[in-house]
């Protein structure tokens, strides 16, 4: 029933092949099908490995790979189980497993389910027993509260604020990574672990081992691949707001920032600066002279960003020639329409051509007049109800492949700003998948909520992003639905969220802003979000923690090369730093930011203190400068121009 051959281990019974493989170091691919052979494809596992010291072992019950700090088991049965260095850390579930096959048992569990459906695929459950006690972090970003997945249900599909990054990190020690971009849903349930997906070919996945967290992280971005180095002139304040009109409009903004001595890195311009969605091309009503406006900036020492959707209005230059040509994702029913936003449509990343098609409208429209970074918009893509088995790719039915849709957008633009010769590519995206990060993916976390609640839940995400090997992520301050401007209780979110965005790997103001006050072309929204728009408190603030953001450039420097070469992110779960310290897996609402700096960011309203937990060591207040041993928790004062942060000694 089973074999094992150069480092792998095959099984069959009743149809379904099985392989286990070594795959690099402490680590195994796990893939199993009833179809008649496996994909060619290694899905998310793109980075050439070696694995180095295999050991293998078979009896009559079962056979054993051992690759250094991993072993896993394969029984008589066909049950997997999951050693780390230290214990059992995974194992599949089978209720009744020994009882005879010509029994028939209603209890009786499959670990691997196949349910046959007309498209000629499955529907695949992979079910897992829980371990009691047992935390789980990662999977990408979710908008809610929980840091610690362990109880929580999670689709697996992207949407506007929601990113799947099926990566999942335990604290028994061990990595889980899906390794196919199905749309499904995972249980991480108290009685079980259940992934299902509603079409797929086969189960795909990748397991790995580690003595800490920062060993597991290491050892899954060397197989998926790792963000580079993050350009130096990126690191301060970037400018951004819903939506800056016209070029004089852009320019203006510049120049009172320069005006004012405060330094800013980026300006990004967003959408609807063209006439239609699928042009990819300046208004040249609204910006008569893109080149000269570029130049202006550049000489500022302020870099442009251009937004670019994936959308296609039917009216848009170019709707007909790429639907002729197929490049516009298909329908199987009705009109190839996928959102009643302008009743746009996507076009289909997963198609080279079609990418090939875009970035050539996208380099006659903006590169040749010196646009170097883009903002990849509407990345999911979007779609109407995310009725995903209504549309198809290149590569398939969205339900089958949809995942992957945002990491081919961004490498789109990777792919053309390399062959320009662009040496630092960074794209902003609302999107991504595993592996997204290795194409310069600085991923923001959507459209979210102006609310307290909000800013909580990005702590959350953010943590979690990083532990997906995501080292570039950020959010919009302030949050992005119609903060008003004028609202004391708006201002004081904007300040607190700030002070989160300068200990962020980006420091971004977005927002559609809106004033309860007169605006002078009587528009209500579009308000203005630069830094002395909210008032001269708020203003003093601000500009502080741009200056506080300056001086952490050299440090920001170091740690993003650590990100490129080990996959660390710089926004840290306490228990990454100090993994010993039981307290530190109960933390959620403060992070480290690299290896240095404690942050306890406010997020609740009128609050002027906080509790926070420092571990064993000293640790100093950069705004007060006392110093305090750890191991403990403190209550920190922390008025309105104060965020918590104690620096390691």
């Amino acid at each position: 029933m089973y074999d094992i051959c150069d480092n792998k281990l095959s099984y069959s019974s009743r149809g379904e092949k099985l392989i286990v493989e070594a795959w690099g170091n402490n680590a195994f691919r796990v893939r199993a099908t009833k179809k008649k052979a496996f994909s060619s494809q290694n899905g998310a596992l793109t980075e050439a490995v070696e694995s180095c010291n295999v050991k293998t072992y078979k009896n009559e019950n079962y056979a054993e790979l051992i690759n250094g700090k991993a072993k896993v088991r394969v029984d008589k049965f066909g049950k997997i189980t999951f050693f780390n260095s230290n214990q059992k850390v995974l194992e599949e579930l089978y209720r009744i497993k020994t009882v005879p096959t010509t029994h028939i048992n209603s209890l009786h569990f499959a670990a691997r389910e196949y349910v046959g459906i007309t498209r000629g695929a499955w529907e695949i459950t992979l079910r897992f027993e829980s371990n009691d006690g047992e935390q789980l972090f990662g999977m990408g970003q979710y908008q809610q509260p929980y840091l610690d997945l362990a109880g929580c249900t999670l689709e697996l599909a992207q949407r506007n604020g929601q990113i799947t990054v099926p990566f999942v990190l335990s604290s028994l020690g061990y990595g889980f990574l899906w390794n196919t971009p199905s749309v499904g849903n995972v249980v991480f349930g108290k009685n079980m672990t259940e992934w299902h997906f509603d079409m797929e070919d086969e189960i795909d996945y990748y397991i790995c081992m580690g003595d800490t967290p920062a060993e597991i992280v290491e050892t899954y971005t060397s197989v998926v691949g790792r963000a580079p180095e993050m350009p130096e002139d990126l690191l301060g304040l970037w400018q951004s707001k819903l939506r800056y009109s016209t070029q004089d409009e852009v320019l203006k903004v510049a120049e009172e920032y320069k005006r004012r001595n405060i330094p800013l890195d980026v300006i990004v311009i967003d959408y609807i600066h063209w006439k239609k969605f699928g042009n990819w091309s300046f208004d040249s009503e609204c910006f008569p002279n893109p080149s000269e406006m570029t130049e202006k900036l550049i000489s500022m020492g302020i870099k442009p960003m251009v937004s670019v959707w994936p959308a296609l209005e039917r009216s848009s230059e170019n709707y007909n020639e790429m639907l002729e040509k197929g490049f516009i994702v298909d329908t199987d029913r009705g009109l190839p329409i996928h959102t009643d936003f302008f009743n746009l449509s996507y076009f289909d990343a997963t198609n080279p051509e079609a990418c090939e098609f875009v970035w050539d409208k996208i380099r006659n429209g903006y590169v040749k007049h010196g646009i170097k970074n883009f903002w990849l918009d509407c990345a999911e893509p979007e779609f109407r109800g995310y009725h995903h088995d209504n549309y198809r790719y290149a590569d398939g039915n969205t339900t089958a492949v949809a995942n992957e849709y945002p990491k081919y957008y961004t490498k789109m633009v990777w792919d053309g700003l390399k062959s320009e010769g662009e040496k630092d590519v960074v794209s902003l995206v609302r999107s991504a998948w595993t592996g997204s990060q290795k194409y310069g993916a600085l991923v923001w976390s959507g459209d979210i909520e102006s609310t307290f609640d909000a800013l909580k839940n990005q702590v959350q995400a953010g943590i979690n992003m990083g532990i997906c090997g995501f080292p570039w992520w950020t959010t919009d301050t302030g949050g992005f639905m119609h903060g008003d401007i004028d609202d004391p209780k708006f201002r004081e979110l904007l300040v607190r969220w700030f002070q989160y965005s300068t200990f962020c790997p980006v420091l971004r103001m977005h927002g559609d802003r809106m004033s309860s006050k007169h605006i002078p072309d009587g528009n209500r929204y579009f308000a203005p979000n630069e830094i002395w728009s909210y008032g001269e408190e708020v203003y003093e603030i601000l500009k502080k923690y741009v200056s506080l953001r300056e001086s952490l450039k050299p440090y920001l420097k170091e740690k993003f090369e650590e990100a490129s070469k080990n996959g660390a992110p710089l926004i840290r779960a306490m228990f990454y730093e100090f993994p010993s310290d039981k307290e530190c897996w109960k933390l959620s609402t403060q992070y480290m930011f690299g290896d240095k700096y404690l942050i306890a960011p406010v997020l609740e309203a009128g609050v002027t203190s906080r509790e926070l937990y420092l571990p064993q060591g000293e640790w100093k207040n950069i705004f007060s400068g006392e110093t305090v041993n750890g191991g403990k928790y403190i209550s920190v004062d922390a008025p309105i121009d104060v965020i918590p942060v104690f620096e390691k000694m």
